[in-house]
């Protein structure tokens, strides 16, 4: 081949390969915003559902004992869920190579609400009993929704977290480091399984 030939196939080549680092690199990147997003997200649900509970705590219609547990436990987890949702726009108005994908979240405090509140609703006369009353009715109803949203929010943020960890470890992203200093996303582990006596109607 002639030495112009040659540098064409070699440009051609370079080209195709910084086209395929760019496609690699721009594809990652949107997914470590995914991630934020995702994690946002379920942080925003958490708070929902754990304000329900506080609310439910105060509402008058628990009997002291389960007021001041299922009370305390709220507020733990209301707490961590906030500065959660709070941290997490802020993360992604300054988020440039997703340095900060992986933030911090909730964690013990939330599975604890899942517990008080599974140990509380797991007494089918008990919630009986609450929805024969109007207020009752209405924040166990608000409860299952915010639940089931957390649920689904929870999935999706996992779901975008496996996406992210496949492409970080393709054979591009790592030859070219093209994660740079972005930890990598974890995927979020925390009890929200929803007791029986909400879970069907979470869905109506």
């Amino acid at each position: 081949m002639r030495p112009l030939e040659v540098f064409a196939v070699l440009f051609i080549v370079l080209a195709l390969v910084l086209w395929a680092v760019w496609l690699r690199a721009s594809r990652l990147d949107r997914l470590h915003r995914k991630v934020v997003s995702a994690r946002a997200v379920v942080a925003a649900q958490l708070v929902r559902r754990a304000t329900v509970a506080a609310e439910l705590a105060t509402s008058g219609l628990l009997d002291p004992v389960s007021s001041v547990v299922l009370g305390e436990s709220a507020w733990q987890a209301l707490a961590v869920s906030t500065t959660a949702s709070t941290t997490a726009p802020d993360t992604r108005a300054v988020l440039g190579d997703a340095a900060s994908a992986v933030q911090p979240g909730p964690g013990p405090a939330e599975s604890e609400l899942t517990a008080t509140l599974t140990e509380l609703l797991s007494d089918d006369p008990e919630v009986d009993r609450l929805r024969d009353d109007p207020l009752g009715a209405e924040l166990l109803d608000q409860l299952a929704a915010a639940w089931y949203r957390v649920q689904l929010a929870r999935r999706i943020h996992n779901e975008a977290v496996a996406q992210a960890q496949r492409v970080r470890r393709g054979r591009l992203v790592r030859t070219f480091h093209l994660a740079g200093h972005a930890a990598e996303p974890k995927t979020l582990e925390l009890d929200d399984s929803m007791p029986q006596t909400l879970n069907e109607q979470s869905r109506t």
